[in-house]
């Protein structure tokens, strides 16, 4: 497989985010314009990342413009952010607004179905931040609240916001309806170039030859995100503890994969998903991941020790990323280059992590075949063969999808 090609100059990697300082999202439209949403009571599905552009709670905003929240509904993580991977803050009451939290992580169906009917709302609105990786578990929260709301028979929208990833290209596998899990609800690419709205539209649209079929959401769409390109953020806010920089949220759907074998991904830094490392690296990791000269990409030694997590405590060898143009980085190919190497050079040592005897049982395989959305890299790496051999090059949106879930310009919703 020939090598991509290195950029020749050093590219100005804060020129897409100054294209997107106008970007508005779903949010401060709907601010700006309440009658873009029939519903003036509604449960709201959100977390620390649903704020306006200045910066305050999109639950605080909305009440000052009159609408009515029944209820906080809160994903991993927690409504603020504090719980650490599969993990939550429980349901409660949030103290500055009275207002109930239902804590919808790993909540059954039935009794989300309960709480949302409970609090007796006009709509379910969505608004979280999405990373732009499949894997990402706040889509799944959509598509739960989504659901949810159809089997009560209440209307569901999104109040949109960029992927960070940029919405033009599209990298690495779709998902086997056999490994449908909480990190990949729907057949999607692992690097999807979606937006949380166009998601759901996505969701409605082939549900409809299903015998359950999801009513149309509607859409607050994002505004003025020229070209669709990466970075538009006007202010980064970390949408976990582990994603705590942007360019965590740019490496994550290279090194979310690392989750999946015996390599820390750097939980328990500073800079988790910047930096992986494992006891058994040695120096020879860095130059032969230099020498595949990955587009948009950069690659140093480092040396760092976990507090928590995969081997907490010890002093590990390994590599930081280092992303220097957002639109050239292919993080699927640099994830599965990073794995090559690792098996390449640490035949011994490095391998899969078996499934975990605590895995819930409608969760298919182990770690790795979630992540990835099947088995292939799994057996592949297993086999000793060669993972970049599982994709082709990346491709388009508007290859990939239909147009229906796409707003038009200039649209209101």
């Amino acid at each position: 497989m020939p090598p991509a090609t290195a950029p020749t100059t050093a590219p100005d990697r804060t020129a897409a985010t100054r294209r997107t300082a106008t970007t508005t999202t779903g949010l401060d439209r709907l601010l700006a314009d309440p009658d873009l949403l029939p519903a003036r009571h509604i449960a709201l599905a959100t977390n620390a990342t649903g704020l306006t552009a200045d910066l305050r709670r999109g639950v605080d905003a909305l009440l000052e413009r009159g609408f009515t929240v029944t209820a906080l509904l809160s994903p991993e993580h927690g409504l603020h952010g504090t719980a650490q991977a599969g993990r939550s803050e429980g349901a409660g009451t949030d103290p500055a607004t009275g207002i109930p939290i239902v804590d919808t992580y790993e909540l059954p169906a039935a009794d989300l179905d309960a709480a949302i009917a409970a609090t007796e709302p006009e709509a379910v609105v969505f608004d979280m931040q999405d990373v732009g990786s499949r894997y990402w578990t706040y889509t799944s929260t959509m598509l739960d609240c989504m659901a949810a709301a159809a089997r009560t028979g209440v209307p569901f929208a999104v109040l949109d916001r960029p992927n960070p990833l940029g919405g033009t290209t599209v990298e690495g596998p779709g998902l086997d309806p056999a490994y449908l899990s909480f990190v990949g609800r729907l057949d999607i690419p692992l690097r999807h170039g979606l937006t949380p709205g166009e998601i759901a539209r996505l969701a409605a649209l082939r549900s409809r030859a299903t015998p359950t079929p999801l009513p149309d959401p509607t859409v607050v769409a994002v505004s003025d995100w020229e070209d669709r390109q990466p970075g538009a953020y006007r202010t980064f806010v970390p949408p976990s503890p582990n994603l705590p920089t942007a360019d965590s949220t740019l490496v994550y759907a290279a090194t979310g994969l690392i989750e999946g074998v015996n390599v820390s991904e750097g939980r328990g830094t500073t800079r988790p998903f910047e930096t992986v490392g494992a006891p058994y690296v040695d120096d020879r990791l860095l130059p032969l991941l230099r020498e595949q000269n990955l587009p948009g990409v950069l690659w140093r030694d480092t040396w760092f020790r976990p507090v928590f997590h995969k081997y907490a405590g010890q002093v590990l060898r390994g590599v930081a990323l280092h992303v220097t143009d957002t639109e050239a980085f292919a993080p699927v190919r640099t994830g599965l280059t990073l794995l090559w190497a690792l098996a390449e050079l640490y035949p011994d040592e490095f391998r899969v992590l078996p499934r975990s005897a605590d895995t819930p049982a409608s969760e298919p395989g182990c770690a790795l075949d979630r992540l990835w959305g099947s088995d292939t890299l799994r057996r592949t790496l297993e086999d000793r063969r060669d993972p970049r051999t599982l994709i082709g090059p990346a491709t388009t949106v508007d290859a990939t999808y239909p147009a229906a879930i796409f707003a038009s310009p200039g649209a209101a919703v």
